[in-house]
């Protein structure tokens, strides 16, 4: 990923919490000399690898995962976006641009298919996204109705080898121009606007540092 030094991201505990945040990624490999991608939900291990390790699942009828064992894929997490006007800078020479906030996670693919191991990662899974539910639904790993479902689908691990990450923020304008900029993100209606505006509002914390 292009990644200017003022956008660049490298604290890790910074990254995964994103990463958990917005879990839901893009798992891109390649597939015949073409570039193959499939819209998935990822766990994070934060305490597996130096840098971490994701776990998933995708459907057995999904041909990416097919010789794939051994390669290196990329796993994409992107979060808020907003479009910005020039008209909010109040200056000249000014053009449109937009901020986001992404991380981009390298490692080896590995695929899942012990059904012990696929079990425990299902139920992991499930925990995971039904934990915040009022009532939480439960996983009966018994049911043969799920027993179907597991020969359905193939799990897979990846062991991050390299970690990016790019806050887009507009770090390279002056401090003015930031913060009409957040006054109209703040105002929007729409919520990635108000998260952009919210970060923009700590990326200037983070850059101005410590009175003097």
């Amino acid at each position: 990923m292009y990644i200017p030094t003022a956008f660049a991201e490298k604290d890790q505990a910074k990254l995964h919490a994103f990463m958990e945040a917005y879990s839901f990624g893009l798992l891109v490999s390649t597939q015949q000399g073409q570039p193959f991608a499939s819209h998935l939900p990822f766990l994070l291990d934060r305490t597996r690898g130096p840098c971490g390790t994701l776990i998933g699942h995708m459907a057995r009828a999904n041909p990416q995962w097919r010789g794939l064992d051994g390669q290196e894929v990329l796993a994409i997490f992107s979060g808020p976006h907003a479009y910005i006007s020039p008209t909010w800078y109040e200056s000249d020479t000014v053009v449109p641009t937009w901020n986001y906030v992404a991380v981009h996670a390298y490692g080896p693919f590995h695929s899942i298919e012990e059904p012990q191991e696929l079990t425990e990662l299902l139920t992991a899974a499930v925990r995971t996204y039904e934990q915040s539910r009022p009532e939480p639904w439960q996983l009966d790993s018994n049911a043969d109705f799920f027993q179907k479902l597991l020969r359905a689908i193939v799990g897979f691990r990846i062991e991050i080898s390299r970690l990016e990450g790019k806050w887009k923020l507009n770090q390279n304008h002056p401090h003015e121009r930031r913060q009409r900029v957040i006054r109209v993100l703040q105002a929007a209606a729409h919520p990635d606007a108000q998260e952009i505006a919210r970060l923009m509002a700590a990326a200037g914390e983070k850059t101005a540092g410590p009175a003097t």
